[in-house]
């Protein structure tokens, strides 16, 4: 129980964190991000950008039984002020700006919710969908998305500088040798 950090995550004092949640390596956690796991865990794989003001919810809905995980894939973004209660999100995935995505939704993976979209209905996401505009409109990419490494490196050396950080309080992964 508690907040466990990978190493090689840069997580931002400033951030707001309650409950159990295991945040991966290389992951951003920029100040006044919300990851709140109220109803079970939340578990943040690696390379994951959370901007400033954007929340990450486990929330707890009448319905609930039990303890749900909510499980975030890798190289994800959630860019200012999206929200994501999705009870399962794969990898290379974008939430825009104040985009929205319910706890009955579970996003594949390299999908892009556009800014100010807002997905509330049952549903799996296919891969490669955009979702756009102020009707929410979607359609298929002919490629896939590629991880913003890029990206993730300059916040990795901009916050450093400029924030207090927490220590990652988990061990790096084990790598099998060949021996």
């Amino acid at each position: 129980m508690g907040i466990k950090i990978g190493s090689g995550a840069l997580v931002c004092e400033e951030a707001i964190l309650k409950g159990d949640i295991t945040i991966g390596s290389h992951t951003v956690v920029h100040p006044r991000a919300s990851i709140i796991a109220e109803a079970g865990p939340i578990i943040i794989g690696e390379g994951n950008i959370i901007e400033e003001m954007s929340t990450i919810i486990n929330r707890i809905s009448p319905d609930d039984t039990g303890t749900p995980v909510q499980i975030i894939g890798n190289y994800n973004v959630f860019e200012v002020d999206s929200t994501c209660e999705a009870s399962k999100v794969g990898d290379n995935n974008v939430l825009e700006c104040k985009a929205y995505v319910s706890k009955q939704v579970e996003l594949t993976n390299g999908c892009v919710i556009g800014a100010s979209c807002s997905l509330r209905d049952e549903e799996v996401v296919p891969e490669n969908t955009i979702i756009y505009g102020s009707q929410c409109h979607r359609r298929e990419m002919n490629d896939k998305p590629y991880p913003q490494l890029g990206q993730l490196e300059y916040l990795m050396k901009m916050l450093l500088g400029y924030h207090h950080i927490y220590k990652p309080n988990m061990p790096p992964p084990k790598t099998e040798s060949s021996t």
